[in-house]
């Protein structure tokens, strides 16, 4: 399903988000880590995680789109 169909967005928020395939042998602990790191350098949370069948970890994040309003000055 395409990404702007999953959910309907709520008015003035726009998110972009990023798609991780992870290997089934990486740890519990090296996933952490490394979903941690792109949080707190990136501003990335954590939208949903799907593990398959196979041990692969399909992991999506999300960050909020900041667009900077336009503001004009009379002087």
């Amino acid at each position: 399903m395409p990404r702007e169909l999953r959910r309907p967005p709520r008015p003035g928020v726009e998110w972009e988000f990023d798609t991780l395939t992870l290997p089934r042998d990486y740890s519990r602990n090296v996933v952490t880590r490394m979903l941690v790191e792109r949080a707190e350098h990136g501003g990335w949370e954590l939208d949903r995680v799907r593990i398959h069948s196979d041990g692969v970890r399909r992991v999506v994040l999300r960050r909020k789109i900041i667009r900077q309003r336009l503001t004009l000055f009379a002087g």
